[in-house]
């Protein structure tokens, strides 16, 4: 699990911490948020949904340190662990990123990228992943998770709606939800809105 580096504090990461803290944004679970979600805008907390159904993130951490720029100190949204490949700082952006703010990552030794607001909000991720996160607390019972993954396992591939019949412990979207977040299942969160025809397969790495 990640822990915030060992820095000491500051003036703008005590600010950072202070503003977001103030702030509240819905969905407010998490899966893969290490220490307390902090946000400091909507596009910090969507930017977060999405690093919540990216495969590829192991975990990430909310405004998690201070570097030096030509700009003045600044604080990132978040540090970003993959599965593979050095962390990266990132910032939800309204346009383009800082050429200053990624020199100054690139000195204090981080990779860097703002991420703009046009790209978190394309397609239907953000939205699919904004559905899923709202059962982000709940869990799918040992024998409704061992049912679904057995079907899974005889058909190869469901739809939503063939689905609906093997939970009944928890609602079926509730089910769903909380497998696909934690890496049981997955789903297209790409071609379209999560409906009745979405496919459901077994997660694969």
């Amino acid at each position: 699990m990640m822990s915030h580096p060992h820095f000491s504090a500051s003036p703008a990461l005590d600010a950072a911490l202070d503003e977001a803290s103030t702030k509240l944004f819905y969905p407010k679970g998490t899966v893969r948020c290490s220490g307390e979600p902090l946000f400091r805008s909507r596009a910090a907390r969507d930017l977060g949904c999405i690093l919540d159904v990216d495969n590829a993130v192991t975990a990430w951490l909310c405004i998690p340190l201070e570097f030096e720029t030509n700009l003045g100190p600044h604080v990132p949204d978040f540090l970003v662990e993959y599965e593979r490949g050095k962390p990266w700082l990132l910032d939800a952006v309204e346009d383009e990123e800082s050429p200053d703010i990624k020199e100054g990552a690139a000195v204090a030794g981080f990779n860097y990228r703002g991420v703009p607001r046009r790209e978190i909000e394309a397609g239907f991720r953000l939205a699919n992943a904004r559905d899923l996160l709202r059962y982000a607390h709940s869990r799918t019972p040992l024998n409704d998770r061992i049912r679904m993954l057995s079907a899974l396992d005889e058909a190869g591939s469901l739809t939503v709606a063939e689905c609906l019949h093997i939970f009944t412990e928890v609602k079926p979207m509730t089910g769903i939800s909380w497998m696909t977040l934690h890496q049981l299942i997955s789903l297209d969160l790409d071609e379209a809105m999560i409906n009745p025809e979405t496919v459901i397969r077994r997660f694969q790495r």
